[in-house]
C-alpha cells in the first residue's frame, strides 16, 4: 500500500485516540494543537496526571476521556480515529472496523498480520511560511524523528526568508500582467542555484545591496522593488 502525506483542517474534525501511553499522549497533542472541535480518549487505565502533563498549555477545551476500553459505536461519526494501545490484536481490530466504516485510522502501535491503519501522520518541519511533511512508510519512527532534526538544521538555511522574499515579489509581478510563462520563467530563475543561494546569504545577513544587486538582472526594470523595504518590514 502507498501512503501519501496530506494536509487536513481538523478545526471541524471530531478525533478519538485509544490508549493514552506515551505514544497516545504525543498523538493527543498533537492533535489538539490542531484545535479539533471535539477529542475523546480512551484508556482503561488511563494515567490522568501524565496526561494533564502532555497537554499542558494547549488548546483542551475540545478534550475529553474515559477510563474505559474501545467500543465499536466510538468510532461512529468519527472524523479520525487513532489507535495508539499495547495490545496488536486491539489495535487490529479498531483498525478493520474502520476500514469497514469507512473511517480514516491511524495505527501507533503494533498490529496482527499487517493489518494497520489507512492513513500515516508524517513527521513535520515548519519555518516561517514553510511547512515539509516526512515519511519512512511506517519503517522507522525513529528514522523520522532524526530526518526532521536533519531538516530543521537545513531549513535554517534561509529558505523561510526566500520564501518571504517570493511572496513579497509575486504581487507586484502579477500586477505587470506579463503573462504566466514570463512569470514562471522569473521565479525559477530567482529559485535555481547558484543565485537561490546567493539570495539565502543576502537575506541572512540582511544586506539589502547585495539583495538589490542580485535581484535587479532577473526583475524586470518596471518592478518596483526596495530591500531595505523588505527588511524593514520583517522587523
Amino acid at each position: 500500500m502507498r501512503y501519501y502525506p496530506l494536509f487536513l483542517d481538523l478545526s471541524e474534525a471530531r478525533c478519538l485516540v485509544v490508549g493514552a501511553g506515551p505514544v497516545g499522549r504525543r498523538k493527543i497533542a498533537s492533535l489538539l494543537a490542531c484545535r479539533p472541535a471535539a477529542l475523546l480518549v480512551l484508556d482503561p487505565e488511563l494515567d490522568e496526571k501524565a496526561l494533564e502533563k502532555a497537554v499542558a498549555g494547549l488548546p483542551c477545551e475540545a478534550l475529553s476521556w474515559e477510563r474505559r476500553v474501545f467500543r465499536p459505536e466510538d468510532a461512529e461519526h468519527k472524523t479520525l480515529v487513532f489507535a495508539a494501545t499495547p495490545s496488536a490484536a486491539v489495535n487490529s481490530a479498531i483498525a478493520r472496523l474502520c476500514r469497514a466504516s469507512g473511517v480514516p485510522c491511524n495505527v501507533a502501535g503494533p498490529v496482527e498480520n499487517g493489518e494497520g491503519g489507512t492513513f500515516l501522520v508524517p513527521a513535520h518541519v515548519e519555518n516561517g511560511p514553510i511547512t515539509l511533511a516526512l515519511s519512512t512508510g511506517g519503517c522507522s519512527p525513529a528514522l523520522a524523528r532524526a530526518l526532521k532534526e536533519d531538516l530543521k538544521l537545513w531549513m535554517e538555511n534561509g529558505y523561510a526568508l526566500l520564501a518571504l522574499l517570493l511572496k513579497a515579489l509575486r504581487p507586484k509581478l502579477l500586477a505587470l500582467r506579463l503573462g504566466s510563462d514570463a512569470d514562471a520563467d522569473i521565479f525559477r530563475a530567482l529559485c535555481a542555484r547558484p543565485l537561490r543561494g546567493q539570495l539565502m546569504e543576502a537575506l541572512l545577513n540582511k544586506d539589502a545591496s547585495a539583495l538589490d544587486a542580485l535581484l535587479a538582472p532577473h526583475l524586470p526594470p518596471a518592478l518596483s522593488f526596495s530591500a531595505k523595504e523588505f527588511f524593514h518590514g520583517l522587523d
